[in-house]
Parts: structure tokens; C-alpha cells; sequence
């Protein structure tokens, strides 16, 4: 009976060892780790969620900003516009004050040499102030005619094959703003 009975726990022994049986705290674990794989669910959902809300703060954010930034420049852009001239008109006042003179002084005087010297230096200090600013008178006679800075409104036969497509006369001055045909010259071409 003692051998059966030892056959039996040594069977028994066996059986377990070969079919292991997983202990009730084993049990209890995996259903904590089943909600901790809930959890974890529901965690990267309101992580992705808050994610969202903060991107979408800081996308409301820069639109708000985008849009002051717009309206600032418009508003610079508008007072540019009006009041971009403002630097160049201080300067020529001055040679209003000039011409005033000129004229108040005219009346005063009969001498026609005079008031020519007058207007040469008032013509001569306006033409500084306008250089300074970048405009510059664009050469005419005695020039090759150029599209890109004379507009021909007359052509001139008979002027000799030295004078063929050169500039003959300036009806009316040219200028450019710092390099930008702001007028084309009006001129006579030779033919």
C-alpha cells in the first residue's frame, strides 16, 4: 500500500509537471494586465486627443497672428503709398520758395539777363535735388535712337547716312528713375 500510494503522489508529480497548471494569482495578473491594456487604450486616445486640442490652439494661434501680420503690412503699404513722396516734395519745396522770389523779384526788375540767371540757378538746384533722388535725364541728341528709352514721333529724310537712326531732336525730355524709364523721351530720328 505504501508503494501505491507513493506510485500515486509520484504520478501526481509528474502529471504536474508535465501539465503545469497556472496558478489563481497568475490569473488575477492577466486580468490586470488586461486592464492595464485598456488603460493603455484609453490613454494614447486622450494623449492623441490633448495632442489634437494643443496643434489646434497653436494652429488658431498662428492663423490669428497670420492675419494681424496681413493687416499691418496692408496698413504700412497704404501709408507708403501716401505718403512715400513725402521725403522728395521737403526737398523741392524749396525751389518753390525759389521760384517765388523769382517772380516777386521779376516784377520788380526790367532786366531780362537777370531774371535768366534767376531761373538757370533755380532750374540747376531743382535738377540736383532730382538727381539725388535718382532721377536722371536721358541723353538724346546725337544719340543711336533706342526703343527702350526714346519714342520717335517724327522720322527726318535727308539728314545723310550719318545721321540715319540717330537722334536729331528732343521734342520732349526723358527720364529714368533709378535705372526705370519713368518717361520716355519724345524725339526726331534721322532717315
Amino acid at each position: 500500500m505504501k508503494k501505491d500510494k507513493e506510485k500515486e503522489e509520484i504520478d501526481e508529480q509528474e502529471k504536474d509537471l508535465n501539465n503545469p497548471q497556472e496558478p489563481e494569482s497568475e490569473d488575477n495578473s492577466n486580468e490586470g494586465a488586461a486592464d492595464e491594456e485598456t488603460q493603455e487604450a484609453t490613454d494614447p486616445l486622450e494623449a492623441a486627443n490633448k495632442q489634437i486640442a494643443e496643434l489646434n490652439d497653436k494652429f488658431l494661434r498662428k492663423v490669428a497672428e497670420f492675419d494681424n501680420y496681413r493687416k499691418r503690412t496692408l496698413k504700412e503699404k497704404a501709408d507708403l503709398i501716401l505718403n512715400g513722396a513725402e521725403k522728395t516734395l521737403t526737398k523741392i519745396l524749396p525751389v518753390i520758395d525759389d521760384i517765388e522770389r523769382a517772380i516777386e523779384n521779376g516784377n520788380k526788375t526790367d532786366d531780362v539777363e537777370t531774371l535768366r540767371e534767376g531761373m538757370d540757378l533755380i532750374y540747376k538746384k531743382f535738377m540736383k535735388i532730382l538727381k539725388g533722388e535718382g532721377v536722371e535725364v536721358i541723353p538724346t541728341t546725337g544719340e543711336d535712337f533706342n526703343t527702350d528709352y526714346h519714342e520717335a514721333i517724327a522720322m527726318v529724310p535727308g539728314m545723310g547716312d550719318e545721321n540715319k537712326g540717330k537722334v536729331i531732336d528732343c521734342v520732349q525730355t526723358g527720364y529714368t528713375l533709378n535705372g526705370k524709364v519713368i518717361r520716355y523721351a519724345k524725339v526726331a530720328v534721322g532717315q
